[in-house]
C-alpha cells in the first residue's frame, strides 16, 4: 500500500532531506574515523571511516534519484547501492584477515570509543525515519539507502565493543574480527539490494 499523491511528494521531500542529511554527518563522521583509526591502528575504526564514505556515496544516489521526483529507474541506484557493499566488504575483510595473520594490534582508542556512542545516539533515530519513510512509499531505493544506513549502527555497536575489550583487557584480535563481522554483513546486504534491483522491471 502506498501513500496518496500529496503525502508522497512530502515524503519524498523528508527522504530527500534525510539523504542529504546522512551526506554532511557522514563526510565528518568519516573524517574523525579515519583519523583515529590511523592514529590507533583501528581497522575496525578505518574501516568504519571507509563505511562512512559509503554511506555518502549511497546517500548521494538515493537524492540523485529522489531528484528525479521518482520517475527514474529504481534498478541503477539499487545495483550502485549493492557494489558499495561490496566495495566496504571487500576492503575491510582484506584487512581484518591481514591484520589477524601478522598479528598487527590496534591501541586503545578513547576517541573511537565516544565517538560511537555518539554516531548511535544520532544515527539510530535517522534510521528509523528513514526506513519508515521508504514504507510509506513504498521505494526499494530508499528502504536498501536505510538498510545500509543500519549496518553504519550495527558498525557503531560492533566497534564500540572490540574498542571496548580491547582497552579493558586488551583483546587485540577483537578489532579485527569485529571487521570480519562487519564484511560478511555487507556482502549479505549487498546480495539483497542486487537481487532487489534484478527483481524490478525496468
Amino acid at each position: 500500500m502506498t501513500a496518496p499523491v500529496t503525502d508522497r511528494a512530502s515524503l519524498i521531500r523528508k527522504a530527500l532531506l534525510l539523504a542529504y542529511f546522512i551526506i554532511a554527518w557522514d563526510v565528518i563522521e568519516g573524517m574523525v574515523a579515519v583519523t583515529a583509526g590511523i592514529l590507533a591502528n583501528s581497522v575496525a575504526l578505518i574501516g568504519f571511516g571507509i563505511d562512512s564514505g559509503i554511506e555518502v556515496f549511497a546517500a548521494i544516489v538515493t537524492a540523485w534519484y529522489l531528484r528525479g521526483n521518482g520517475q527514474r529507474d529504481k534498478k541503477l541506484p539499487l545495483r550502485l547501492i549493492a557494489v558499495s557493499f561490496f566495495v566496504l566488504a571487500a576492503y575491510v575483510g582484506f584487512k581484518a584477515i591481514s591484520d589477524l595473520l601478522t598479528g598487527s594490534q590496534a591501541e586503545p582508542s578513547t576517541i573511537g570509543i565516544v565517538w560511537s556512542f555518539v554516531a548511535l545516539a544520532i544515527m539510530v533515530p535517522i534510521a528509523l525515519v528513514q526506513r519508515k519513510t521508504g514504507i510509506a512509499l513504498n521505494n526499494k531505493v530508499i528502504i536498501s539507502q536505510a538498510d545500509q544506513t543500519w549496518l553504519s549502527n550495527y558498525l557503531s555497536l560492533s566497534l564500540l565493543i572490540g574498542l571496548g575489550v580491547n582497552a579493558l583487557w586488551g583483546w587485540w584480535w577483537a578489532d579485527p574480527i569485529v571487521a570480519l563481522v562487519l564484511a560478511f554483513y555487507s556482502i549479505s546486504e549487498g546480495v539483497e539490494a542486487w537481487e532487489e534491483a534484478e527483481k524490478l522491471e525496468t
